[in-house]
């Protein structure tokens, strides 16, 4: 009976602590401050980012110069409700038209602009008049002056880039005097030729040294990148051919120009590139006073031009470094 009547004691706890009256609105007022910082660093970013050029469209692009500044209708742009008043009609069913001025009879015209419309309208539609040429064929032209002039750059870029790599091998820089280079109606020819002291091949055999083969793999490096077309050609001297098996300097220049496309080929020269091997013997020599000069005893590897009727100055040559 004593627990029945003890008093009930319910202890009221106020929750929050003693930092409820704080609230949380300083953290949207300073979620808002961080928003738009971003957005202002975000706007010096695009800012120090983009050209002058890209500045000056962005504003064109805000401010359009092809808006008429007169107003019409409401106020606002093609507000109006006709097109040829300016400004808002009454009614609706004024109809939609553009006004073009005539000239009244008793206007006189140009004498000048009369002389020319009338020559205009006696010419036939494919009549050329005096001086004119066929816009056609002013294109062609002008496409074929610009095909021979790149490819000039491109044979010249190659030139360059074959010395370079012959530059940069110590075992070869003694065969840059061997090299010879120039630009020929048929294309740019690329020439490895012997001197006095410096073979490519060893007499009357087409098994080439070490050396030339290196050599045979920088030519095809050089010109790999371009499409034209490759012609090999083999030269000798006029000494006759000593062995009396009827091989002669026809075999002797056909087989080395032969053992020089396997060469290229094993460069990475692509197979389809080829258009041609044949061995001239000593009937082109390069030295014509001296046809038993050992400059006469040559490989001819020709980047033939996509447009050999197109030559203009790009027949320009080059002699070697020596």
């Amino acid at each position: 009976m004593a627990d029945e009547n003890r008093p009930i004691i319910i202890k009221k706890v106020k929750k929050g602590g003693g930092h409820g009256h704080h609230g949380g609105a300083w953290k949207v007022a300073y979620a808002d401050f961080v928003t738009a910082m971003m957005a202002f660093f975000l706007l010096l970013w695009l800012l120090n980012a983009t050209t002058e050029e890209q500045k000056r469209g962005i504003a064109d692009y805000f401010s359009p110069h092809s808006v008429a500044p007169s107003s019409s209708g409401a106020g606002g742009v093609m507000g109006g409700q006709s097109m040829n008043l300016e400004g808002s009609l009454n009614s609706d069913r004024s109809p939609v038209g553009i006004t073009i001025s005539i000239p009244s009879s008793n206007e006189e015209a140009d004498p000048t602009e009369q002389a020319e419309e009338s020559e205009t309208a006696a010419q036939k539609p494919g009549e050329q008049g005096p001086g004119q040429q066929n816009p056609g064929e002013i294109s062609d032209e002008a496409l074929e002056r610009e095909m021979a002039a790149r490819e000039a750059e491109q044979f010249d870029a190659a030139e360059q880039a074959l010395r370079q790599a012959i530059r940069g091998v110590p075992e070869l820089q003694d065969l840059a005097e061997n090299l010879v280079v120039d630009q020929t109606p048929e294309g740019l020819r690329i020439q490895i030729v012997d001197r006095e002291k410096t073979s490519m091949f060893p007499s009357g055999s087409a098994q080439m040294y070490g050396r030339t083969q290196q050599l045979m793999g920088l030519v095809a490096d050089a010109v790999a990148s371009l499409p034209n077309r490759v012609a090999i050609k083999g030269h000798t001297d006029a000494t006759p051919f000593s062995s009396g098996s009827g091989y002669s300097n026809w075999e002797l220049s056909t087989d080395r120009a032969n053992a020089s496309r396997r060469a290229l080929l094993e460069a990475g020269l692509d197979p389809s590139r080829i258009q041609s091997v044949a061995g001239r013997a000593d009937q082109e020599p390069l030295i014509a006073d001296d046809p038993y000069s050992p400059q006469n005893r040559r490989i001819s590897v020709i980047l033939l031009r996509e447009n050999p009727t197109q030559i203009g100055e790009s027949g320009k040559g080059s002699d070697s470094d020596g």
